[in-house]
């Protein structure tokens, strides 16, 4: 049987292209997306930047104005030599969660390739960032853009003022504790960047309109003050202990830090809220942006508006997008996010369609319903990559995934397979993917317990150990040299495993 294409219009011809031509390409897959697709993205911003200006990019996390900070150079310098001397390539895209979603596409990209990262990212990222339950909870997309740039300011006048070499050392200590800097479980509601850059200012504002060197003369305060509460029942819960994020409590609470730099921890806490969501939504994001590109690729093709060799190097590029090697190919490196999402995508579109028994069986609620794209953006709003997997990951996929099960225990000398993609293991196997992919237990359990703000104020922190797995001692060790820098005092952290037994104690003091 033969498929007859319309004999439409060809959008383009070639690799070359012009502005007038990524304005007709993104014309076009912008009908698709939002006609046909039923799409709902931001507004879309889209920006074309040099070879140079992406690697610039990466050294920044990704965002189109940052601070500066050492790190960022050094990050530059490698991605640059590696790139210059053919090691590594460049992503074809990087895509903003701002309102309007930014993304950038590299001005060496042919326009197929042009087009398959508008489809990826202005598209698919672009609907999953605006509709995804975790990022309407825990990020600003309105004011991200404007913090930034209040940040970066702010860190430049603080070096004015008070030196590069002391904002370098908080923001050092800050960033080795971005991730223990987040709220987990929502016991504080999102923050407004908005309203977090006007109190900053207007702080700023009041300091410098009342400051007077008098105030500079006055003798220290008597060291017999009386202190703060802790090492009580009623002095924990006064301090809300225990704590999770580590910088919140650092920056309401250390004895020593200054009016600056606790902002400063507060612009890095800030920083690393807004990143959370991206790193337990991982594998959705990319499966969502790749599943898109792919049906809207595809559609151009059946609507004639791209031609043979176009769609041939489309899905060159897409193939190896989601290649994904096997556990005993030299190249294996995990599990490829690109590969398990698309394929789960297409996966659940082939459950909603054409089920089976099986699928019936596994998952009654969304076989042959018939609804594609409605049941896809339910499952991209309301989930995060570990429940996604839990809910929907189908025996049929773990079969042609061939995925299994390993256990390594600490007192066997070889590997156990527990469990295959059989009757027998189907729940197994997936209950164990989820759990690679859930947070709360790929994630060190770290929480401030205790501190002694009546005596030698020692803040005391307390690791939960996940299957008796201890911290690596040399990475424990500098951060928590780290945490007592910033709380200006010694600081001790304690493994502590299931029956609340202390299994390691490591201690700090300030070294600056």
């Amino acid at each position: 049987m033969s498929v007859v294409r319309p004999k439409g219009r060809l959008l383009y011809e070639g690799a070359e292209w012009n502005f007038d031509t990524l304005k007709r390409v993104y014309e076009a897959i912008e009908e698709i997306a939002i006609g046909e697709l039923q799409l709902e993205p931001y507004a879309n911003q889209i920006e074309l930047i040099s070879s140079e200006q992406m690697l610039d990019a990466y050294s920044s996390i990704g965002m189109p104005v940052f601070y500066h900070h050492w790190s960022f150079g050094k990050r530059f310098a490698r991605d640059e030599k590696l790139y210059r001397k053919g090691y590594t390539g460049l992503a074809y895209e990087i895509v903003i969660n701002s309102n309007p979603c930014i993304s950038y596409i590299m001005e060496e990209n042919s326009i197929t390739m042009q087009a398959l990262v508008m489809a990826h990212a202005a598209f698919g990222h672009n609907h999953f960032f605006r509709n995804n339950y975790l990022f309407k909870e825990w990020t600003d997309a309105e004011g991200i853009l404007d913090y930034l740039n209040f940040a970066k300011a702010y860190v430049a006048r603080c070096e004015e003022r008070h030196g590069i070499g002391a904002v370098e050392r908080v923001l050092d200590a800050a960033h080795a504790l971005m991730d223990q800097g987040v709220n987990r479980y929502g016991r504080r509601a999102r923050p407004s960047l908005a309203e977090e850059k006007r109190r900053a200012e207007a702080r700023r504002a009041h300091r410098d309109s009342s400051y007077n060197d008098l105030w500079r003369t006055l003798p220290p305060s008597k060291k017999g003050a009386a202190p703060s509460p802790g090492e009580t029942d009623a002095g924990r819960i006064r301090l809300g202990l225990p704590e999770e994020n580590l910088l919140y409590f650092i920056e309401k609470f250390s004895p020593k830090l200054k009016d600056w730099e606790r902002e400063l921890i507060r612009i890095v806490r800030n920083i690393a809220q807004y990143f959370y969501p991206q790193k337990q939504t991982k594998m959705m994001n990319e499966g969502c942006a790749t599943y898109v590109h792919y049906r809207i690729m595809n559609r151009l093709y059946d609507r004639g508006q791209i031609g043979e060799g176009a769609m041939l190097e489309f899905l060159s590029s897409h193939a190896n997008v989601v290649f994904q090697p096997d556990f005993d190919d030299p190249r294996y490196g995990g599990i490829n996010p690109y590969a398990l999402g698309f394929e789960m995508m297409r996966d659940i579109e082939r459950i909603v369609t054409e089920p089976t028994a099986e699928d019936r069986a596994y998952l009654p609620q969304v076989a042959g319903t018939g609804d594609v794209m409605g049941t896809l953006k339910q499952a991209w709003a309301e989930f995060r990559d570990d429940s996604f997997i839990a809910q929907y990951l189908s025996p049929s996929l773990m079969r042609k995934l061939h995925l299994f099960k390993l256990a390594d225990r600490p007192d066997e000398p070889n590997y156990k397979v527990e469990a295959i993609h059989d009757e027998r293991g189907y729940d197994r196997v997936r209950r164990a993917l989820a759990r690679q992919y859930d947070p709360g237990l790929r994630d060190p359990n770290i929480q401030v317990t205790d501190v002694d703000l009546q005596g030698n104020r020692r803040l005391v922190l307390t690791h939960r150990m996940n299957n008796d797995m201890p911290l690596s001692e040399r990475d424990a060790q500098a951060v928590l040299a780290y945490v007592a820098d910033l709380w200006g005092y010694d600081a001790q952290l304690r493994g502590v495993d299931a029956e609340d037994q202390v299994r390691y104690t490591y201690d700090a003091t300030p070294r600056v």
